[in-house]
């Protein structure tokens, strides 16, 4: 507990700008396209063949060196009408979000960021040159402002007085309030104009940081660095770059010429471990992880490598490569500690202490400080330590320099480097790496989540210039781009020029690389506003207001004393103490440590504290399919294929032995064996688990392709650079001829090892196109055949219409609806096709004109624990939704299989009748798909009447329908259509099928920016940008890139959910519970000194101590203990300290501990036993106020009990954690407490009455007291249990008149969500 004593204090101050309105303006979609999505895509597969065959390696797979020079014109022209039937699909846009802009709280976090607000303009800038700048970081997806200051020297002057007069005390707020020495002592200039200046770094989220201008010594061109790739001079920098420090000859953007003037220095600074230089031309700031070099125009002219003045110049640009995370020294950890705000509050207050002769109480207190600054200190250290030892990675590295090959320490690697792969050998790669020889297969798991093995090949000249010009990595470029940290499974040299070695170009460098971009998202999060936070801070600042109006009371009855004005001044701050108690921000954080700890017993592991409370307003679940709610792997049922007439389909095929042959060259049994990205290494068959489970069916054995000789030559003497290491990639067989002889091959008579299929090219999976295929020649064979597999919604546009079978659309509309995973397979065979024309085939070409081969289908099982989760979740009213990338049919299926959605109802599904994804004027059609009849209206998505000859029994009501959208039209939704059609679908819609990662990412931004707390809980294979998206992200993966998500879980299947939401709402309420517990243990101290002020009189040092060290931390602790119910309720628990009925709840329970105190205090004064104190405010004592009366002695021995009563009130079971009794640990503090604080009212020891303060009470008065205590615990309680509501429900209903008679009908306010539901509903019930 101690250790988060100041855990919720512990975010960096902020600005907060005014609160705006938001716009109703639409955005466009959000959708993004990370390289990390990319990479997942690149499955370019290459495998090397240790067999003896008859034919040489050439001839046998069709390569013939003299075709090498030939044009494909000739074939490529019979397919030019393909061409355009079958391209590629553009990408979906990509626009970036806008500037996000929310009101922000300085200590607990951030609000919920609008997706729809858009900042006001703000004053505008000063005359000059450029001081403000709007700056894009794609790989945070976010938007950064830089405004550039420069301190008046006069007005720093006086800052620095104010701070010596102030004895420091304004240093600390300008510290904590860097807006206030902003606009104190600085003004706005240009960046380029200010000398010692600070920028101004403002995010999204309203957080400012300060960021200083460092001036380093750069004796080299501009134009090495600002040059005609990068942004024109505008208010948004966009991707650029620079060029090396030859000046070259391309014209820049705009028709600027050349800057090659010589600098002296080049003003840099940094944010978040990103650089940015300033541009003296333009005098705005440049991102230099967007540099690029001009030069990079090919892989012949990047080849040579750098020299050594190059690489220095670089090397200033660029710093080390080293994602090397800042560790601060104790010390520095220690002063950033100490001077929080919460610990100068603590050190100002045992201060004060001391000085009122509290030094018992002071000393206790600040040995908890230390303990406590202790504790952080060393789990902050480690933290950053064990991120580090993550993160920082050294290794010696093989680097051109001068066209020599020297080894260096990986740190000293620049942008434009050319590495040697091999030699020395690596484990992980250092940088961000183009390679431009060679083959690698690698596990990217560290960035997708994803342990599937990705082939990378050589880099094209092409996307070489893409780098160059900025663009993003696309699925052509992923296939060559090697990541930082990622781990090698095998290199194999290429052939570049005459060296056999693997060569690759180091393009990003240090943080600028993508695992430092994952790095930058681990050490600064998505801020995560919540409203019990913030409430709590509005609480804490109302209770000090109150403690001004009673010191104000009090100070009347002060002068009347002729109390001095030292002793005033210290009774003020003393109030102010006991208003704001030192242990509030622990007691804040107890439930949460207690519910972290108990989901680490269950294999649940939280990297963000701040998740757990959030979890507990969780309302929308989104989960992804495959690998979460069903079995990671997928079981083959069987094959469909032709039957002999090809009319229809035959019978299912459930052992490859039953497979029938086929006719023609192009068989689905050698699709089924060549149709696949697989891998051998070591003998293990390594890839996609559909890949591999379809290949194991059918049984054949795969090896790589053999590799030919390097650095052959044409007959001119020019390097063959087109042809690849190995001319096949994989060769398979079928059982039993995975060795045999040559002389078995001059046998006569059938031989099943003739049979042998090889790839020679392998076009890979776009998610776009759905679809791969691969060209392939069996041994000997004069021709080659192209085979495709992919979703079977594509197959009719690639394939003759004649070559589907009648029932091709009821059989797949079967096996999808009943939650089979369905695959078809396609070919086609080419006579004459040799291997340089093979190479030089386009996509389009390939896959066009193609016969249907048959289904492979897989079975995809529920895991055990889904369907019980599922109905837990919906039985609590929390709604649920399917993301997956899965076909819809088969997801609806899932849905249904495991009560997502109910059986009966009727699922609607739409498909586009007159356009596509990326047309704005696209129509799209609702219908049902169990009855094709049962549409919705477009608008409305209400269930349009049946047709009259359509018999429906009953009207379908908002319950019985539901939506399943795929990404496209969930695409076209957020882009194009009205926005009040996509709010209805967000609400409505259970099952998001086709979705991309970027798409889901999507989603679940739009969920939030209708009201929606969403946890998202996935696998991490394809879902980290959702998992870090949403309020609760929760991974079945503990792979590397999922770690950023809140939640990781080593529980394979979703009840890991049930887990967090249970202990998020016990946590929630726990928070609720300590905060009025302390708020209400502050009010009634405060009560009690109050009324000892009166007659200058106030608690003694022990009475303090055992207060606040024997009852109220004890018990604070203990409340947090209760364990979450074991059900989830319908409701969820209020996140409002200011709702009706926690203010009726706190209020009334004020009202009423105050009412039986002052009775008290004036009970006593009426006994006949009282004696008046004797109070002399002038006497010798100077501070001390007497402490030893009546008065203290009956508010102390009754407040006393009141502090642990009221405990036993405030801790709420049922329905959200267990019952009071059930927590062994506060029960026995309440019975402890309540037992001693009984002995010391009776019959305390003499011993015990002089340190504590007492005079002795005849046994008649306390009787009396005692009597009261009982009658408050009853009072208290009662109300709790039932008085508060009826108090709460009585505001609302004068809240309501009042409303009713002075503004009439007003819309009721809540979330977005709420009203298009109810919107929904009434429609409904109006149109039946």
């Amino acid at each position: 507990m101690l250790g988060n004593l100041a855990s919720y204090f512990s975010r960096a101050p902020s600005v907060a700008p005014d609160e705006r309105a938001p716009s109703r303006g639409r955005r466009p979609s959000g959708v993004r396209r990370k390289s990390s999505d990319a990479s997942r895509r690149s499955r370019a597969r290459s495998q090397e063949l240790g067999s003896e065959h008859a034919l040489s390696d050439d001839e046998q797979w069709g390569y013939f060196s003299n075709e090498e020079d030939e044009s494909l014109e000739d074939y490529a022209s019979q397919d030019t009408h393909e061409l355009e039937q079958f391209a590629s699909n553009p990408p979906s846009p990509s626009a970036s979000l806008p500037l996000l802009t929310g009101q922000g709280d300085p200590i607990f976090g951030d609000t919920r960021i609008n997706m729809y607000d858009e900042r006001e303009p703000a004053l505008p800038p000063p005359p000059g040159p450029p001081s403000r700048q709007t700056i894009y970081i794609a790989d945070e997806d976010t938007t950064m402002r830089f405004t550039g200051y420069q301190p008046v020297p006069w007005k720093s002057w006086l800052w620095l007085l104010g701070c010596w007069l102030t004895l420091g005390v304004l240093a600390l707020v300008g510290r904590w309030l860097p807006g206030l020495w902003l606009r104190f002592v600085c003004q706005e200039k240009g960046f380029k104009d200010t000398t010692n200046g600070v920028i101004v770094v403002e995010n999204p989220y309203t957080d400012v940081f300060l960021s200083k201008v460092d001036k380093v010594e750069y004796p080299y061109p501009s134009d090495t660095v600002f040059n005609a790739l990068s942004s024109s001079p505008s208010s948004t920098v966009r991707p650029s770059g620079a060029n090396t420090p030859t000046p070259h000859n391309k014209p820049p953007m705009n028709g600027a010429a050349p800057n090659t003037e010589i600098l002296s220095e080049l003003c840099m600074t940094e944010y978040r471990y990103s650089r940015f230089a300033l541009n003296p031309t333009s005098g705005l700031f440049m991102m230099l992880s967007s540099w690029r070099d001009p030069s990079w125009k090919s892989v012949k002219t990047v080849q040579n490598g750098l020299s050594a003045a190059v690489r220095e110049q670089r090397k200033i640009l660029f710093g080390d490569n080293l994602i090397d995370v800042k560790g601060k020294s104790i010390g520095g950890l220690l002063v950033d500690e100490v001077l929080h705000p919460f610990y100068v509050f603590q050190v100002a207050s045992i201060i004060l202490w001391s000085v009122d002769d509290y030094y018992y109480y002071a000393f206790c207190i600040a040995l908890i400080s230390l303990i406590s600054i202790g504790t952080t200190l060393i789990e902050t250290k480690r933290t950053i330590e064990r991120m580090r030892e993550m993160s920082r990675f050294t290794c010696p590295v093989s680097v051109r320099v001068d066209g020599n090959w020297k080894v260096v320490d990986s740190s000293q690697l620049v942008p434009g480097d050319i590495v040697e792969l091999i030699t020395p050998a690596l484990a992980v790669f250092p940088a961000d790496i183009l390679l431009l020889s060679g083959d690698a297969i690698v596990n990217e798991s560290m960035l997708t989540g994803e342990s599937v093995p990705v082939s990378k090949i050589p880099v094209k000249d092409s996307n070489i210039i893409s780098w160059r010009d900025g663009e993003e990595i696309d699925s052509n470029m992923a296939k060559s781009f090697l990541y930082t940290g990622t781990r090698i499974i095998r290199l194999r040299p290429g052939n570049l020029g005459e060296e056999n070695q693997a060569f690759g170009m180091v393009v990003r460098t240090g943080f600028n690389t993508t695992k430092g971009a994952l790095i930058r998202s681990m050490l600064f999060p998505k801020p995560m506003g919540f409203k019990f936070y913030r409430d709590s801070m509005r609480f804490i600042g109302v209770l000090a207001c109150i403690a001004g109006l009673g010191f104000m009371a009090s100070s009347v009855k002060f002068i009347e004393l002729g109390v001095p004005w030292s002793t005033m001044c210290v009774r003020a701050l003393d109030l102010i103490t006991i208003v704001v108690p030192p242990a509030l921000p622990a007691t804040l954080s107890i439930g949460t440590s207690f519910s972290i700890g108990r989901l680490r017993k269950l294999g649940i592991f939280c990297i963000s504290p701040n998740r757990v409370n959030v979890a507990g307003k969780i309302n929308v679940v989104c989960f992804d399919k495959t690998g979460t709610l069903t079995e990671d792997g997928l079981d083959v049922l069987g094959v469909r294929t032709l039957d002999r007439t090809g009319a229809v389909f035959g019978e299912l095929s459930s052992e490859v032995v039953d497979l029938p042959l086929g006719t023609g060259k192009a068989t689905l049994l050698y699709a089924l064996a060549t149709c696949h990205a697989l891998k051998s290494i070591n003998g293990e068959i390594l890839g996609d688990p559909l890949d591999a489970k379809m290949f194991e069916w059918t049984g054949w054995t795969l090896e790589e392709g053999k590799p030919t000789a390097n650095g052959t030559k044409k007959s001119d003497g020019r390097p063959a650079h087109e042809r690849p290491a190995a001319l096949v990639q994989t060769v398979v067989r079928p059982p039993g001829s995975a060795q045999f002889k040559l002389e078995d091959a001059l046998k006569s008579g059938k031989h099943a090892h003739f049979l042998e299929l090889g790839v020679i090219r392998v076009f890979e999976f776009v998610s776009s196109l759905r679809r791969m295929s691969v060209i392939v020649k069996r041994l000997k064979s004069s021709s080659m055949e192209i085979y495709v597999k992919g979703a079977p919604e594509v197959m009719a546009d690639i394939c003759d219409k004649d070559s589907f079978p009648a029932d091709y659309e009821d059989l797949l509309a079967y096996y999808t609806k009943n939650g089979f995973r369905v695959i078809a397979l396609a070919g086609r065979s080419i006579e004459g096709l040799s291997w340089l024309k093979a190479q030089r085939l386009k996509r389009e070409q390939a896959e066009a004109g193609l016969r249907f081969l048959g289904l492979i289908i897989f079975e995809n099982k529920l895991k055990p624990g889904t369907a019980p989760a599922i109905q837990i979740l919906r039985a609590a009213h929390l709604g649920i939704r399917m993301v997956t990338g899965d076909n819809p049919r088969t997801a609806i299926s899932v849905a249904r299989e495991c009560g997502l959605v109910n059986v009966s109802a009727h699922m609607f599904y739409p498909t586009f009748t007159y356009g596509d994804a990326q047309a704005p004027d696209a129509k799209i059609n609702w219908a049902s798909v169990d009855d094709e009849d049962l549409k919705l209206d477009e608008y409305s998505l209400k269930p349009l009447p049946p047709p009259h000859h359509h018999t429906v029994e009953d009207e379908i009501t908002y319950q019985d329908y539901s939506m399943a959208v795929t990404g496209d039209v969930f695409k076209w939704m957020v882009n194009y259509a009205p926005l009040e059609t996509l709010q209805r679908m967000l609400v409505k819609a259970q099952i998001y099928a086709r979705m991309s990662p970027d798409e889901k990412h999507e989603l679940v931004e739009r969920l939030q920016s209708l009201g929606y707390t969403v946890a998202f809980c996935g696998d991490g294979a394809n879902d980290c940008g959702a998992l870090k998206a949403a309020d609760v992200g929760l991974s079945l993966s503990e792979a590397e890139a999922s770690v950023a998500a809140p939640f990781t879980s080593r529980i394979p299947d979703i009840s890991c959910m049930i887990e967090v939401i249970k202990e998020g709402r016990a946590a929630l309420v726990t928070s609720f519970s300590c905060f009025k517990y302390m708020a209400l243990y502050s009010i009634i101290q405060f009560t009690s000194i109050t009324l000892l002020y009166s007659f200058a009189s106030t608690l003694g040092d022990f009475q303090f101590l055992y207060i606040d060290l024997f009852i109220i931390i004890p018990i604070a602790v203990a409340m947090g203990r209760t364990l979450p119910y074991p059900d989830i309720h319908t409701k969820r628990p209020t996140a409002s300290l200011v709702s009706k009925k926690v203010l009726a709840s706190i209020i009334g329970q004020i009202i009423l501990t105050s009412a039986f105190q002052f009775w008290a205090f004036f009970w006593v004064r009426k006994q006949s036993w009282y004696e008046p104190p004797d109070i002399d405010p002038h006497d010798d004592n100077g501070l001390d106020f007497e402490t030893r009366n009546y008065e203290n002695t009956a508010l102390f021995l009754i407040s006393s009990f009141q502090y642990i009563f009221i405990a036993a009130v405030f801790s709420i079971g049922p329905p959200y954690r267990k019952q009071l009794w059930t927590n062994a640990f506060l029960m026995g503090c309440l019975v402890v407490l309540g037992a001693f604080s009984t002995f010391v009212l009776m019959d305390p020891p003499t011993a015990l009455t002089l340190l504590l303060d007492l005079v002795p009470v005849p046994l008649s008065g306390k009787l009396t007291l005692l009597v009261a205590v009982v009658i408050n615990v009853g009072v208290c309680w009662t109300f709790e249990e039932w008085g508060s509501k009826q108090v709460s429900d009585l505001i609302g209903f004068v809240s309501r008149i009042i409303t009713d008679h002075s503004s009439g009908r007003r819309m009721k306010e809540g979330k977005a969500y709420k009203a298009v539901e109810g919107g929904m509903r009434r429609s409904l019930t109006l149109t039946d």
